[in-house]
């Protein structure tokens, strides 16, 4: 037989292998993934977002003026600094007495002495600023669309202007490190405009050759701008952007304009390629020290790309973005008795900000699908491997002086960035998150050590780029927390348990945790109580009205600090299981002092106590859930091993109430969905899934903005990442032994649907579809490269034990009995 008459197949993959004849899969696969609007912008949350990781921009997306802010992450003000304080042991032991004496209120007063001082400051890096021709100002108000398109990651721009059709392509690409513009006229010779860069930082521009804008500047010293003067020798950040500009060949002539602008007559298409770099040479680096040449690296980062058309610059930023967007995919549709395939393109004029602000009437299933994929987008856009940890804002921020310093805060915020990066198929973006630990711990041991005069190493509850461990300048009941540190440690267990990677796990998590514990051992301290204690100890953010009848915030064993310390705990010891150090003195040690940790209290009330003691709450819906941390994102308080806590947690979240930021919402829709309350944990994704007005926005109240957004108010990104995460572990929820299968889905608001590519602890790939409330079919395989896997599979009241081995698809039908298994190539 001839070669000619052989055919080569692929090995199939996991998408080919999963079909569900799902009527959810059919219809709602024409529901584009888009952010929509018919108007240029009028506020910044109308803009709409790009980033790679490291640079950002915010589209408005004007006609006869264009606005195109601009962001790179390592912009921040200040220098190194000492995060140590030598006076703290002494106030620390006063501290500690009058706790033991019961004086809450005096030792509150007197822990003002353990703050330190302000963290630094996120910047921004500038503007793109484009003016058009006179005529723009006429154009025609229907043919505008102004669209993010999650698919492909770009945004574009349409309008006519005397029936000539414009368009704008923007994207931030991550391979090549550059934000790229594309503008057309649909007629030959067409388009004029000209663009120039600005910054609201110190800066200066530059013409290089004929067709390059370059500006030069730097962030303050300091965190409030000094005034500076030409002869000042500016010792913060320096930085430099440069615009590139390329035209059509056959048409069209570029000019300079007062040795800063470029004017572009009568072309066919423009392209912009921006690129930007800084001197930030690492935390420990000062600005003035670095050896890093910002205008080298971005006149470099040009070079690199001089050859690649802007085809190739879009199709090399879509194979690496849709690599990791495309790993997900979620539909959702009412119950087929109410609803009707629609056709494509069905609703294609209707902005996002209408179907925001009609969503409390027809709580349209689109919406959420589009929200819970933005935030997945946010992730890739904003934290990837080598940039800095998404803070705040992510990369966002259009302002010097940005609302709580757009800064990583560890008491909440920071986690919640990173909550869905594991179950949504995302761990390699978790990886800045890591790096920017492993700072944290080299600052944190010598504020331990001085502070604290303890081993190990700490981080408080906010931090910045250059590694910030120390308390912050500002009231004890936020600033003295010394659990961030512990709380990040937990994320580190976390992403070995669903990546299985046990190179991490040995050679980044376990030193860490390690450091970790020893500072843990050595601050907790015996107790009146016949306990390990902490002391002084703080409930994030939170009063309580002290025996007195004043309010005060420090006192000792918070449930919070023994939530934590009881999770790390037991992570060091799973680890050490895994790692064969059980014979290690830290391990020891750990497994003595964990039975001695004081156990979490129901008050009398029936809710889990938030103090070591049952004080009056002054505020009894306050926004933090501190208490409730071992039930989400920890794991000592389960359903199945502690009912009657989950019972108190669940009378402590109605206790709570429902109102809040958009970041508390969230982590209240997560808490509902660890309980498998599936009626309250929908009840605060619709609560969030409220339209914001920027004119008339209330501070804490929630809800997002017609880009998408979340807001606190103000924007705070921490929101847009809980949702995603939250509606994830609606639908699946697991442990390294048990995968449980929708625990907390509002069969009656998404009665139908279908999700792929979740992801479970131990590296188990999820695909599920359920019709009218019910499970249909499940499709589960390994995406490590174990051999073979146990586990239990639960649906409702159903447990069915399962073996998996690597390289193959099982699936289960809705009783979690195998109907079909076969080999695949993992995609």
């Amino acid at each position: 037989m001839g070669d000619e008459n052989w055919i080569m197949v692929r090995k199939p993959t996991v998408a080919d292998l999963w079909n569900p004849c799902s009527m959810v899969s059919q219809c709602s696969i024409s529901r584009p993934l888009k952010v929509i609007f018919n108007e240029p912008a009028n506020y910044w949350t109308d803009a709409l977002p790009l980033g790679n990781g490291r640079l950002g921009a915010m589209i408005w997306g004007g006609v006869a003026s264009e606005l195109i802010q601009l962001n790179e992450d390592t912009l921040w003000t200040g220098v190194p600094g000492d995060y140590t304080n030598p006076n703290a042991p002494n106030a620390l032991s006063e501290v500690r007495t009058l706790v033991d004496s019961g004086e809450y209120v005096k030792a509150t007063a007197a822990a003002a002495e353990l703050v330190g001082n302000p963290a630094d400051v996120y910047q921004l890096l500038g503007d793109i600023k484009l003016e058009f021709d006179d005529s723009h100002l006429n154009y025609s108000k229907e043919t505008y669309r102004r669209e993010l398109d999650l698919d492909n990651a770009t945004v574009r721009v349409k309008y006519n202007v005397d029936g000539i059709e414009f368009t704008r392509e923007h994207f931030a690409s991550n391979p090549d490190q550059v934000i790229v513009t594309k503008i057309s006229g649909s007629k030959p010779g067409s388009l004029s405009f000209t663009v120039y860069l600005d910054s609201k930082l110190e800066h200066y521009c530059k013409m290089n050759g004929k067709s390059q804008v370059i500006m030069e500047g730097h962030c303050p010293e300091k965190r409030i701008p000094p005034q500076v003067y030409a002869d000042d020798n500016p010792k913060g950040i320096q930085f430099s952007a440069i615009l590139d500009l390329q035209i059509s060949e056959a048409n069209g002539m570029i000019h300079i304009l007062d040795d800063i602008k470029l004017r572009v007559e009568g072309s066919d298409w423009a392209i912009l390629l921006l690129v930007a770099s800084s001197s930030f040479d690492g935390p420990f680096t000062k600005p003035s020290d670095s050896k890093k040449d910002p205008n080298s690296d971005s006149l470099c980062a040009l070079k690199s790309i001089r050859n690649l058309s802007y085809v190739d610059l879009y199709a090399r930023h879509l194979d690496d973005y849709q690599n990791l967007f495309h790993r997900v995919s979620l539909q959702l549709s009412k119950s087929s008795r109410y609803i009707s395939c629609p056709k494509q393109n069905q609703d294609d004029r209707v902005s996002t900000a209408e179907r925001i602000k009609s969503f409390q009437m027809d709580e349209d299933p689109y919406l959420v699908e589009l929200l819970f994929q933005f935030g997945r987008y946010l992730l890739i856009s904003s934290s990837r491997p080598g940039t800095q940890v998404a803070n705040l804002q992510g990369i966002w921020n259009k302002d010097l002086e940005p609302k709580w310093d757009s800064a990583p805060h560890l008491n909440i915020n920071l986690e919640m960035n990173y909550w869905p990066s594991l179950p949504c198929n995302l761990s390699e973006c978790q990886e800045p998150l890591f790096d920017f630990l492993g700072s944290l711990s080299v600052n944190g041991h010598k504020t331990a050590k001085v502070n604290y005069e303890a081993s190990g190493w700490v981080v408080h509850h906010k931090s910045d780029i250059w590694a910030k461990s120390s308390a912050d300048a500002g009231d004890v009941d936020w600033a003295l927390w010394p659990m961030g540190g512990a709380w990040l440690c937990v994320h580190l267990w976390e992403h070995y348990i669903y990546t299985m990677d046990i190179d991490f796990l040995k050679d980044k998590a376990y030193p860490l945790l390690e450091g970790c514990g020893f500072f843990l051992l050595d601050w907790l301290i015996e107790g009146q109580r016949g306990y390990l204690e902490t002391n002084p100890s703080t409930s994030p953010e939170h009063d309580f009205i002290a025996p007195d009848g004043n309010r005060a915030s420090v006192s000792y064993s918070s449930t919070m600090d023994m939530a934590i310390i009881k999770e790390v705990f037991s992570v060091i010891l799973s680890a050490a299981e895994v790692l064969d150090k059980n014979d290690d003195d830290l391990v020891k040690r750990v497994h003595t002092a964990q039975s001695r940790l004081s156990p979490t209290k129901i008050a009398k009330d029936g809710s889990i106590m938030e103090w070591a003691q049952d004080f009056q709450d002054p505020d009894v819906h306050h926004r933090h859930l501190s208490h409730l941390f071992g039930l989400f994102p920890g794991h000592t308080l389960t359903i199945e091993t502690t009912p009657d806590l989950c019972k108190a947690a669940e009378y402590t979240l109605h206790k709570r109430g429902e109102e809040g930021p958009g970041w508390s919402t969230m982590w209240k829709a997560a808490l509902w969905a660890r309980l498998g309350n599936s009626e309250h944990s929908y009840r605060m994704v619709k609560h969030l899934i409220c339209f914001v007005d920027p004119e008339h926005e209330e501070a804490f109240k929630g809800g997002i903005y017609s880009n998408l957004f979340a807001a606190h108010p103000p924007f705070q990104i921490d929101a847009n990442f809980g949702f995603t995460a939250a509606v994830a572990n609606m639908l699946v929820q697991s442990t390294l032994g048990d995968l449980y299968l929708l625990p907390a889905l509002p069969r009656d608001k998404w009665a139908n649907g279908c999700v792929e590519g979740l992801m479970a602890a131990g590296g188990v790939r999820v695909n599920i579809c359920w019709k009218e409330g019910n499970l249909h079919q499940v499709g589960i395989s390994l995406k490590n490269q174990n051999s073979l896997k146990s586990l239990r599979l639960h649906y409702k009241e159903t447990m069915a034990p399962v073996n998996l081995s690597c390289e193959r698809m099982y699936t289960y039908n809705g009783q979690l009995d195998c109907v079909n298994t076969c080999s695949f190539l993992y995609n």
